[in-house]
């Protein structure tokens, strides 16, 4: 064989072997791109379930490495937004569950985007009310007048409601339009019903202490204009300052009730416990009030169980609390009637209950018999008194820790429970 023969032999075996092991570099270049074209595949699946994890392997630098690693910055830089909005709106379901303001959203479209649980309640709204037209949904007549304004882009007053199916609370809506991203409407609920109700006590308190204290004003005055005119004889003399005095002496209690009320408002009044002998207060009451009780023929019985005759307690207040109901009982029970006063231990707690044989209180006066100055029918029209015994037993028995409530009994008459916590006596207290 000649030499030429021999130098083409080995230069198409040499080819053959390069164009072998380029083919082999080529076919593993495609294996391993085709397994970094799969885990970039498994990664964005995985992306596409929610799964936002970094994958193990790391991208080499070249064209698609550099693809992949901005699809995985691109995907991760939107997971990090979408948990940020996320947050934003379980932060703003927690402020509006949390708000006692009614709070509505409408669309353009005028249906109910969001309704937190307080406009929900206030409303009476149904709980698949959203989506649905706010005309359908509310069936409040200005409500839906306010809404419809907003809508238009105006911007309508506030406006003072009832609720249609509850007429006894009052409400202030205020709507607001919403104009970024399309036209809306935001309206907000306050329920002012506690204030407007404070503003009537408030007025009836401020014209009742007018009128007490007018009253022996006048009778003051009238009296003391004639002694000054006409002293007359002795005895209208002493009979005209009777008067005075008596009269001075109401405005004295009516001023000193006052004061005590505004010291029990600011919690002023401290509580002092002692071993108080509950047996011997209520009679020592009884006995105070026995020769106004013998002029109207009534009968005032006092009876306290075994395990009521000594309770750790302010012995001050409690005197203070049972003093009034007996005082209240005393006055609007009829001639001849009888007062009922019992102290016993009832479930662990202390009870005093004053019951009389009276009138009873009317059902819808009996939520109301322990604000100030607030009159019930005229069947128990206050005979004496400053009218505040009822409000200073509320708030004493408060600070007490206890609790007092007004009820009629079966065979008539009013009855007022008073219980109290029962703290351990010390041994040596008696």
């Amino acid at each position: 064989m000649s030499t030429f023969v021999l130098i083409a032999l080995a230069f198409i075996a040499g080819g053959a072997a390069a164009a072998a092991v380029m083919a082999a570099r080529r076919h593993a270049l495609a294996v391993r791109d085709r397994g970094r074209a799969m885990t970039i595949m498994s990664a964005a699946k995985r992306y596409s379930l929610g799964d936002l994890s970094r994958p193990s392997p790391d991208y080499e630098d070249d064209d698609l490495g550099h693809v992949a690693r901005a699809m995985d910055q691109a995907v991760h830089e939107l997971g990090r937004r979408v948990d940020s909005l996320e947050r934003d709106r379980a932060r703003m379901e927690a402020i509006l569950a949390s708000m006692v303001e009614g709070v509505l959203v409408v669309n353009e479209q005028g249906r109910l985007q969001l309704v937190n649980e307080a406009a929900r309640r206030l409303l009476k709204l149904e709980q698949g009310s959203i989506d649905h037209s706010y005309v359908e949904a509310i069936r409040h007549p200005g409500i839906v007048e306010q809404i419809g304004k907003a809508l238009a882009g105006e911007h309508p007053e506030g406006l003072e409601l009832s609720v249609t199916r509850d007429t006894t609370r009052t409400l202030v809506a205020r709507v607001s339009p919403v104009i970024t991203a399309g036209r809306g409407a935001v309206m907000v609920l306050h329920d002012i019903t506690e204030l407007r109700r404070a503003d009537l006590i408030r007025r009836d308190f401020v014209a009742n202490v007018s009128h007490e204290l007018r009253t022996p004003l006048t009778a003051i005055k009238g009296y003391a204009e004639a002694l000054l005119d006409d002293p007359g004889d002795a005895d209208q003399r002493e009979r005209f300052l009777d008067i005075i005095h008596r009269h001075a002496t109401r405005m004295e209690r009516l001023v000193k009730d006052l004061l005590r009320l505004a010291r029990l408002d600011a919690g002023q009044e401290t509580v002092e416990v002692m071993p108080t002998d509950i047996e011997g207060l209520l009679r020592g009451i009884a006995n105070d009030f026995e020769p106004i009780a013998a002029q109207k023929q009534q009968t005032i019985e006092v009876v306290v169980t075994a395990d009521a005759r000594t309770l750790m307690t302010d012995a001050t207040k409690l005197h203070d609390i049972a003093r009034n109901l007996i005082e209240n009982a005393v006055n609007y029970t009829p001639d001849g009637g009888t007062i009922d006063v019992r102290a016993s231990v009832l479930e662990g707690r202390f009870q005093l209950t004053v019951a009389d044989t009276g009138h009873g209180i009317a059902p819808d006066d009996l939520g109301r018999v322990f604000e100030r100055f607030y009159r019930v029918d005229k069947s128990r029209t206050r005979p004496g008194g400053t009218g505040l015994g009822l409000s200073i037993v509320k708030h004493l028995v408060h600070v007490l820790d206890g609790d007092v409530t007004a009820s009629n009994q079966d065979g008539g008459g009013a009855l007022f429970t008073v219980t109290l916590p029962v703290p351990e006596v010390p041994k040596a207290a008696f």
